[in-house]
C-alpha cells in the first residue's frame, strides 16, 4: 500500500471530535514526485459511506471514521468523527488540538498512472484509508499554512513566504527578492503599525 500526505489545519477539530481536512490534493507535485489528477479517487469513493481513520497507517490503531467526501478545487476534502471513547481516538484528538499531528495521509493502491517527464501522474487510485500523521509530505502544506495565517490577520515568516512563492512558480532568486521587499519592511515597521494593505493584496493573490 502506498501513502500520500497532506496538511491538516489544527482548527479542523471540534470539541466533540468532528474533524475535517484535505485528504488528497490535486495538481501539485509532492516530495515523492507524484501528482494526483482530479477525479482519480472518484470511482473508489462512489457509493462508499465510510473510510477508516487510522493513526500513522497502523491498522491496530483506528481513531475514528471518515463519513463525508467532497471534491474541491484543491482536492478531496474529508469529514469524520474521532472515536473519543477509544484510546487512539482520544490520543488523536489531543495531538491534533495541540498541533503535534499536522497532516492527513491516504493509504492507496495505484490502478492507473502515467509518467510525464520526472513526474508520476496518478490517474486512478483505490483508497483504503486516511490516516492522521505528524509531518505531511505534500508541499501544499506551505500554501495552506500561509493562507491560514493571512486569514487570521498575521504575517508568515520570511522563509514561509519564500517557500509559498516558490510553490506558486517563482524562481528561488525571485522569491527571495519579492519576500525581502514585501515582508521585510513590515517586520522593520514601528510598533502599532498595521500590515492590512499588504495582507489584502496577498490574500487577493492566493485566493485566486
Amino acid at each position: 500500500m502506498n501513502h500520500l500526505d497532506f496538511i491538516l489545519d489544527t482548527k479542523a477539530v471540534t470539541e466533540d471530535g468532528q474533524i475535517e481536512g484535505l485528504a488528497a490534493g490535486y495538481g501539485n507535485v509532492d516530495a515523492g514526485g507524484d501528482v494526483i489528477v482530479p477525479g482519480a479517487l472518484a470511482r473508489s469513493l462512489k457509493g462508499r459511506k465510510s473510510v477508516p481513520m487510522l493513526m500513522y497507517h497502523d491498522q491496530t490503531r483506528p481513531a475514528g471514521v471518515w463519513t463525508d467526501f467532497a471534491e474541491s478545487r484543491d482536492g478531496l476534502v474529508v469529514k469524520g468523527q474521532l472515536s473519543l471513547s477509544s484510546r487512539a481516538g482520544e490520543e488523536a484528538y489531543n495531538l491534533v488540538r495541540d498541533g503535534a499531528i499536522g497532516g492527513l495521509s491516504i493509504g492507496y493502491k495505484t490502478i492507473r498512472e502515467q509518467i510525464v517527464g520526472k513526474t508520476r501522474q496518478l490517474l486512478e487510485l483505490a483508497l483504503y484509508e486516511v490516516s492522521l500523521v505528524t509531518i505531511p509530505m505534500n508541499e501544499r502544506a506551505v500554501i495552506t499554512s500561509v493562507k491560514s495565517l493571512v486569514e487570521d490577520g498575521q504575517l508568515p515568516t520570511l522563509p514561509e513566504f519564500e517557500d509559498f512563492l516558490r510553490e506558486a512558480g517563482f524562481s528561488k532568486s525571485q522569491a527571495t527578492a519579492i519576500a525581502g521587499k514585501g515582508l521585510a519592511p513590515l517586520f522593520r515597521s514601528e510598533s502599532g503599525s498595521t500590515p492590512s494593505d499588504f495582507l489584502s493584496a496577498l490574500m487577493a493573490q492566493i485566493s485566486v
